[in-house]
């Protein structure tokens, strides 16, 4: 049996998407339900790739079929493709599965030629609307099929008005536009060395040809690579009868929305012109009206919109974007999909309809993107807004910033307190720039990638980042940095997009965040679908309270080396790591243990009955204190000068000391641990801080959950061996407590050996968290400040790789690893409390994939949380639980 290749719009409906495109199973619903829709047929998206599969060349019945649908087609009609009496004119156009508006061709007034244009005159009576008719389908078929520049159509087109004084297009007589279709025919003949095709077969036949081909043009395959749509689902062709606006000023075309695209407002929102086709508006050749001055226009046809408008928003259940031509007073619908939205429009339509009976609560939480509800919770460039980008780099934290370009820390932080606003702009940041990054509107670093320490520090603090931007040229000596030709001094006004990685010139118009009642009542409703509880990663009271804010449950990544890099305790830190002996170093861990409890009390207070992870000290040593290569610049200048012989011998113990402590790889060195079993004093302080902040808390009415968490295990060994060093601490608080405490130990899944031992570590182990930065370096065998700044980027755009790993999670790698080690774990400990904490946590598709592994729960940045609630709901329903409680 033949393969079905055509649908006649009869034959469809819109649970035909996959094989009609969206607009043709729009236009074949509409055709079902009774509504004007002129006739057609649609060839299928299945056309399209076999098209593509054999070179370019129609599958085997396909063109007899559509010549067939043709026939139909006149049939329905009473009129013939090419008859100068009565001519069948129709348009070609591209519909895909998902809507991609502009991106792909149409061919409009398809079937005149030199006869039937004038068939169309005495048919009409009216030999202006006619001509206008030819000359707009010779430019349209001129640009689309044969690949004519369209300015230069447009050039002869604005010469002619100019030449007869005409102010507008519609001042054009007859006669002008007769002149001007022999000057497009001219051009056509220069152009490609042949005539303008008259053969209304062989114009379907190039049209066809010509909408398929859009579909691999640039700017398509841009737009789905942005939109994550998959290149293989080819677009449908669609062809209808031509029905006209231009035939007068009963007639006319226009664009509308069932509600306001960027507000959700219920309103009928769009626009329409007389005497006009559908390209005058879309194109914006002349300026359209409001859809409701057509109530005063066109009263008639406005009800009887008005009315299918709402009748298909009721049908579909969804916002609908509609395109309809009025032919001599009489309404033609020509298309009907859901429409885009903005995000604030999303959430609003979604909740309204709800609240309306259209759709239940679960088709409200899937309808909003996660997203669109990071959008709303950061600072956005206005997308109205004219932007100069002048270089691209990791969207490594959300949100968008302007202010003038700083080149260090201590200038960002002066200027910051001063009231002005600054982006920080640094090749790399390291511990000694948080002050400035706290002041900062944003931070935009040359090197490294989406999980380096900008990145990680600006989630937390919830500022955007575009990180890894290796084309910046950073000086810091003069104090600026180049871009091409584009240099930016230090004061210079620039903005960053940290939701695109874009660096854009000059200050931008922002949209300020909120957090509006509709939202928050669809996050109320995504809380009652999911399972997955949502922790946040928080290293203080302020961040703890954020992420309470947004709706975290629970803090599930507590860096306690972040409360180091302050600036009052980093000379007390130094000290105690530049002690010589266990003993020596006993000073300094007693100055920082008050400091550390004040830090963990504020935090406990901040989350009152909510379990708190607190991760015992994890980076090398060597990170908190100063860069080798300054330090020996530094002693080279005191040598070279000879004037300063205490600072030279002070600086020099100093070079030795963090010389000595230099690694080869210090991310697989001494660090996590490691770290702990060499300088067990360290974690011992951190625990006694620990446990004493919760006895405190605990005396003040504070509900304490604390778990303590040991980084970077590998083997059980490890771990065993520094929990039973732990808990004689834990014996020591109890005593001078005279109460049992509550507390739990557990241990960060990073490497991948701890995943395939997990049922050993599970003995010894409380709880896991996958630390799914370090596991997706330690899988991958990936630097990732390396790979995001050298390759990992062109490796996803040449599709080596499908996304990058450190941003979306490895299933395929990283999460089967994950599976193992859950299964292994929850063997040996069957109520093993299992989450993840890497900023895979706040990813849509990476919670989904913790929802399938059973996790426990996600952790991300308190920022996220939001984002976080709404695509854990999402996984719930889309694996079809059924959640009876609130989460």
């Amino acid at each position: 049996m033949e393969k079905k290749w055509v649908y006649l719009f009869s034959e469809g409906s819109a649970e035909m998407r996959d094989l009609l495109g969206g607009k043709g199973a729009g236009v074949a619903e509409m055709t079902r339900a009774g509504l004007p829709v002129p006739p057609g047929f649609t060839i299928t998206t299945e056309a399209c790739n076999a098209y593509y599969a054999a070179g370019k060349q129609f599958p085997e019945g396909m063109w007899d079929q559509a010549l067939k649908a043709v026939h139909t087609l006149e049939g329905q009609t009473g009129k013939r493709f090419g008859d100068p009496q009565n001519p069948l004119l129709v348009s070609v156009r591209s519909g895909a599965k998902f809507s991609m508006p502009g991106m792909m061709d149409t061919v409009l007034n398809l079937g005149l030629n030199e006869k039937a244009v004038q068939g169309l005159a005495k048919l009409t009576n009216n030999e202006r609307f006619a001509y206008d008719s030819y000359r707009r389908f010779i430019q349209m078929f001129g640009k689309i099929v044969l690949n004519i520049a369209p300015e230069k159509f447009e050039h002869i087109f604005e010469d002619h008005k100019s030449k007869v004084g005409a102010k507008v297009d519609t001042d054009l007589t007859a006669a002008d536009l007769k002149e001007i279709v022999a000057k497009y025919k001219e051009l056509v003949k220069k152009e490609t060395g042949q005539g303008f095709p008259d053969d209304p077969y062989k114009q379907i036949e190039k049209a066809i040809e010509a909408v398929f081909s859009s579909w691999n043009n640039r700017r398509a395959i841009d737009y789905r690579n942005f939109h994550k749509i998959p290149h293989t689902l080819g677009t449908a062709v669609n062809v209808q009868m031509m029905v006209f606006g231009n035939m007068g000023f009963d007639s006319g075309t226009g664009v509308a929305f069932t509600r306001d695209p960027s507000t959700g407002e219920e309103k009928l929102y769009g626009e329409y012109l007389l005497n006009a086709q559908g390209e005058d508006v879309v194109a914006g050749i002349r300026t359209p009206h409001k859809i409701e001055v057509m109530a005063k226009e066109l009263p008639d046809v406005y009800k009887q919109f008005s009315e299918i408008a709402q009748r298909l928003e009721k049908h579909y259940r969804d916002v609908q974007d509609m395109e309809f031509t009025v032919e001599k007073g009489k309404l033609f619908m020509l298309q009907t999909r859901s429409a885009k939205r903005t995000a604030q429009a999303a959430v609003k339509v979604a909740v309204d309809m709800v609240e309306e009976g259209l759709i239940a609560k679960e088709e409200a939480v899937m309808r909003v993107e996660p997203g669109q509800v990071e959008q709303l919770l950061h600072r956005r460039i206005d997308p109205k807004a004219k932007v100069m980008v002048i270089a691209k780099g990791l969207n490594a934290s959300p949100g968008a910033a302007s202010g003038k370009a700083v080149f260090d820390a201590d200038t960002a932080e002066a200027l910051s307190k001063k009231g002005e606003k600054v982006v920080m702009v640094r090749p790399e940041t390291n511990p000694d720039d948080v002050h400035g990054m706290i002041g900062a509107q944003g931070i935009l670093t040359a090197r490294g990638g989406a999980t380096s320490h900008a990145a990680v520090v600006a989630r937390g603090l919830g500022k955007p980042c575009v990180a890894g931007c290796e084309a910046l040229k950073i000086d810091a000596a003069t104090r600026k940095f180049s871009v091409d030709n584009v240099v930016v001094h230090e004061g210079d006004i620039i903005s960053i997009n940290g939701s695109t990685g874009e660096v854009i010139l000059g200050e931008v118009p922002m949209i300020e965040p909120e957090m509006s009642p509709e939202l928050r009542k669809l996050l109320g409703w995504a809380d009652e679908l999911r399972r997955l509880q949502v922790w946040a990663n928080a290293d203080y009271p302020r961040d703890a309270q954020k992420a309470r804010e947004n709706g975290a449950q629970g803090i599930g990544l507590c860096r306690t080396e972040h409360m180091f890099f302050e600036e009052d305790r980093l000379p007390i830190v130094r000290q105690m790591i530049l002690a010589e002996t266990e003993e020596a170093r006993k000073a300094p861990l007693s100055k920082l243990l008050p400091i550390q409890k004040e830090d963990f009390k504020g935090i406990f207070r901040a989350m009152d009955g909510y379990p708190v992870v607190i991760r015992l000290i994890d980076p090398p040593l060597h990170e908190f204190l100063p860069s080798y290569e300054e330090l020996l610049v530094e002693v080279t200048e005191l040598r070279v000068k000879g004037d300063k012989p205490a600072e030279l011998k002070e600086k020099e113990a100093l070079l030795k000391k963090v010389g000595d402590m230099r690694e080869m790889n210090p991310m697989l060195g001494l660090r996590g641990c490691r770290l702990g079993l060499m300088f067990p004093g360290i974690i011992e302080m951190q625990v006694r801080a620990i446990l004493t902040a919760a006895y405190e808390c605990e005396k003040e009415g504070v509900k304490v959950h604390p778990e303590i968490m040991i980084p970077l295990v590998g083997h059980v060994n490890e771990l065993r061996v520094t929990r039973d060093m732990l808990l004689k601490v834990v014996e020591d608080v109890e005593r001078e407590a005279g109460k049992k405490l509550s507390y739990k130990f557990g241990t960060m899944i990073e490497i991948p050996r701890a995943a395939l031992t997990a049922d050993q570590i599970a003995e010894y182990a409380e709880f896991f968290s996958f630390g799914t930065n370090d596991l997706t370096q330690t899988t991958f065998g990936y630097s990732r400040d390396d790979a995001e700044g050298k390759f990992l980027l062109q490796y996803v755009d040449r599709g080596i790789l499908p996304v990058n790993p450190f941003q979306t999670l490895d299933r395929d790698g990283v999460g089967k690893l994950m599976k193992i080690g859950v299964e292994l774990g929850r063997g040996t400990r069957p109520t093993l409390e299992v989450g993840i904490c890497g900023e895979h946590g706040g990813d849509p598709s990476s919670i989904e994939f913790c929802h399938m592994v059973g996790l426990n729960y996600v952790s991300c940045s308190p920022f996220r949380v939001p984002v976080a609630r709404l695509a854990a709901a999402q996984a719930a329903i889309s694996s079809g639980e059924k959640i009876s409680r609130t989460a």
